[in-house]
């Protein structure tokens, strides 16, 4: 499919006078898995915020699936209901269990009922290998569990897209592969999904594309065997330089 499921067209965002986005213009296929790296402050964060108009962009147009979105909030609950995202912070309800934090959006913002929210946040756990946990409160789940009962919460409103915003950068090393794990299979699935990540071996592996940015923004992008393994860019070699070392 060679029309973007996603536009994304001059993209600006400013904080006072600092600038972090400055014009972004891109396209995302249906499907499609764009890992978005970069160095910090380099305004990976604030394009999935803006996206999915957590941040609302100061210009530029967003499409969704041929529609184009009021950007000042007018579409918030289509955009919403159609984009999920997961945070490097968990944000479970801390008070309700595993099965509750995932089967509450769908019953309130898609009026659906309780029985079947629940059925539906059963099958969503276990499909990212909480099976056996769904009673759980979050207290209870390890870091990488807990982040994977928020992938399931995403889900759980059926979105065409999801946004991963360094999902796994508050996990200890042992946690990551759980998590990542769930992502490579959304990702054979068909999920169309955008990615900030500091794993270089996921957007390897995973990515359809890649997107470096600095400074607001997109420095390169291709394939990751070009980005990764042959960017043209001096300044996407010094930060992958930076990166690989480590």
């Amino acid at each position: 499919m060679s029309e973007a499921f996603i536009g994304l067209r001059g993209i600006y965002k400013r904080y006072g006078d600092l600038e972090v986005l400055r014009g972004i213009d891109a396209d995302i296929k249906k499907g499609e898995v764009v890992c978005v790296i970069g160095p910090s402050g380099s305004g990976k964060s604030t394009l999935l915020r803006c996206t999915n108009l957590l941040e609302a962009p100061d210009e530029g147009v967003i499409v969704l699936d041929g529609k184009e979105i009021d950007v000042k909030g007018g579409d918030v609950d289509y955009l919403r209901k159609n984009v999920g995202m997961v945070f490097q912070s968990f944000n479970l309800f801390p008070h309700k269990s595993a099965v509750e934090n995932v089967s509450m959006a769908p019953q309130m913002v898609l009026n659906r009922s309780s029985k079947e929210c629940e059925e539906r946040a059963r099958k969503l756990l276990d499909r990212v290998g909480l099976g056996a946990k769904v009673d759980e409160y979050p207290d209870r789940l390890s870091g990488g569990q807990q982040q994977r009962v928020a992938i399931a919460r995403a889900l759980a409103m059926d979105p065409q897209v999801m946004l991963f915003d360094e999902v796994t950068s508050a996990l200890d090393p042992e946690l990551v592969k759980e998590v990542l794990d769930v992502m490579r299979e959304l990702a054979d699935e068909g999920m169309t999904m955008i990615v900030v990540t500091h794993e270089m071996g996921f957007a390897k592996e995973v990515a359809d594309r890649v997107i470096f940015m600095d400074g607001g923004k997109i420095v390169e992008q291709g394939p990751p065997s070009e980005v990764l393994g042959n960017p043209k860019e001096e300044r996407t070699k010094r930060f992958l330089g930076l990166v690989l070392e480590h």
